[in-house]
């Protein structure tokens, strides 16, 4: 592969199904419908942690996060563990950031050159409530997505437009500089992540009367099972909702959406205005998906497709336009796509990394495979383990009973056939492959006491609940806000 240019971009929460390339009639993601038509789709890519702080890890390093730690949005990344920006650096590659990185901070070296306007975790903390895992605390801040839904502007409509304004000077002024080397710029912005306050401008493109009702939605429709009454219980979002507050959040979460792709169009443009759309491949993906309501459900922490699934999009110059690849993938496959992208060689070690290059798996040499997903962190009292297997998603839990689905016959998720007799041998099945990745009792047991440990550390239980309950990390120079 030839040496090239590499433009990742990174939302923050961005539901797969709510892109006009994915199939969605309302939303309007003109930009990123432009890039799937000249690339690469996937339709069955996925995180490997539906929460922050491990979804960026893992993206980061190519490893799971039951092989690294970094287990929930309490435990941040500090740059100990080789991430692909170490890797590129090192290789003598410009490779730098803008915008969201959800680490522990700026005094870690993280591996890029250099980070621009980064958003890191809260007092290199982040939520130590999060790490409460038995006798679920209900999270006060629960209100924050209802009460902060409708039209205006906030802190991260104003961040992501610094984060635009600084990706087009970089690829104007400091592209130019990186000589005969490619070089690799990481955009992160953090819309459609609530707050749900949208420009006036996008929400008025989504009239409520015209907007989809969230599936599931009604008490008696909903799923029961124990692991997302612990969630729905703990982050207890929707007692905050009514009919009305769903319509708007719904608009406005949508309006965010094309808020997010207004935002990459420019950047895309910034790209071909400088000379370099020829010579750079573009990713984009989000770090994990948002419930928007579906289920009772707001937020992430799910293994539903709303959640851990996420969107994918690969374009460049050698790559095929207009395809769509339906072989699944994760984050951990674009450890060694940015290394091979950019003329970097695996290490012996490397090789053994659970990714896969997606240029190979888009060219057809990784026909078939698992992808794996698992979840360690607030509103849950056990372990989540997910396994993509063909047509089936099965998800393990240490303490409850599973969850099936068939994503070739219920897309939708909305019949779990985690305790139907007729399918127990797909169970058993998927079952042996999750094991050959993981203990799933032996990494839940690790996972709790590291939280164990870092609870203590910071006072105990009713310290970290007493500490409050952030909702979002703010951006840079804007005050938490644990009320």
């Amino acid at each position: 592969m030839k040496p090239m240019n590499m433009l990742v971009l990174m939302s923050d929460e961005h539901n797969p199904k709510l892109l006009g390339c994915y199939g969605h009639s309302v939303a309007k993601t003109p930009h990123l419908d432009g890039l799937a038509a000249r690339g690469v789709r996937f339709t069955s890519a996925y995180c490997n942690s539906p929460i922050c702080i491990p979804a960026r890890a893992t993206f980061a390093t190519g490893q799971y996060i039951h092989r690294i730690g970094y287990w929930d949005n309490g435990d941040p990344y500090e740059g100990s563990v080789t991430s692909w920006h170490h890797r590129l650096r090192g290789a003598g590659r410009a490779v730098d950031s803008i915008g969201k990185l959800h680490f522990r901070s700026t005094a870690d070296d993280n591996g890029f050159r250099r980070e621009h306007i980064p958003l890191h975790v809260v007092e290199g903390l982040g939520d130590l409530m999060g790490l409460v895992r038995d006798d679920l605390p209900v999270r006060g801040g629960s209100y924050k997505i209802a009460k902060s839904a409708g039209p205006g502007e906030s802190e991260y409509t104003a961040y992501d437009r610094q984060i635009t304004a600084d990706a087009i000077r970089w690829l104007r002024e400091e592209a130019p500089r990186s000589g005969d080397e490619p070089w690799t710029l990481f955009v992160s912005w953090v819309c459609p992540h609530f707050p749900l306050t949208a420009p006036q401008r996008f929400f008025d493109m989504y009239p409520l009367d015209r907007l989809p009702w969230p599936k599931q939605y009604a008490k008696d429709e909903r799923p029961r099972h124990p692991y997302l009454r612990d969630y729905a219980g703990s982050l207890n979002y929707d007692d905050y909702f009514d009919e009305e507050k769903v319509r708007v959040a719904t608009a406005a979460y949508y309006a965010l959406c094309t808020f997010l792709d207004d935002n990459i169009g420019q950047v895309l443009g910034a790209l071909e205005d400088s000379g370099y759309g020829g010579s750079t491949r573009i990713m984009y993906t989000s770090d994990h998906g948002d419930n928007l309501g579906a289920r009772g459900l707001w937020g992430k922490s799910t293994m539903y497709e709303e959640t851990a699934a996420v969107p994918l999009i690969l374009a460049g110059p050698d790559l095929p336009e207009g395809v769509t690849c339906r072989t699944p993938v994760s984050h951990v496959d674009c450890y060694p796509t940015f290394l091979g992208a950019s003329g970097v060689e695996l290490t012996e070690s490397e090789r053994a990394y659970p990714g896969r290059s997606l240029f190979d798996i888009v060219h057809g040499a990784i026909p078939r495979r698992n992808v794996f997903s698992e979840y360690h962190a607030m509103g849950s009292t056990t372990g989540a383990f997910m396994i993509r297997n063909g047509r089936y998603k099965f998800v393990y839990y240490p303490k409850y009973a599973p969850q099936l689905f068939d994503l070739e016959a219920d897309p939708e998720e909305l019949c779990d056939l985690g305790e139907d007799p007729g399918h127990a041998t797909v169970r058993a099945e998927c079952e042996m492959l999750l094991r050959r990745i993981c203990d799933p009792e032996e990494v839940d047991a690790r996972a709790k006491r590291r939280q164990a440990e870092q609870v203590a550390k910071h006072g105990g239980r009713e310290a970290v609940i007493a500490r409050g309950d952030l909702g979002y990390s703010p951006p840079p120079g804007h005050k938490p806000d644990f009320r």
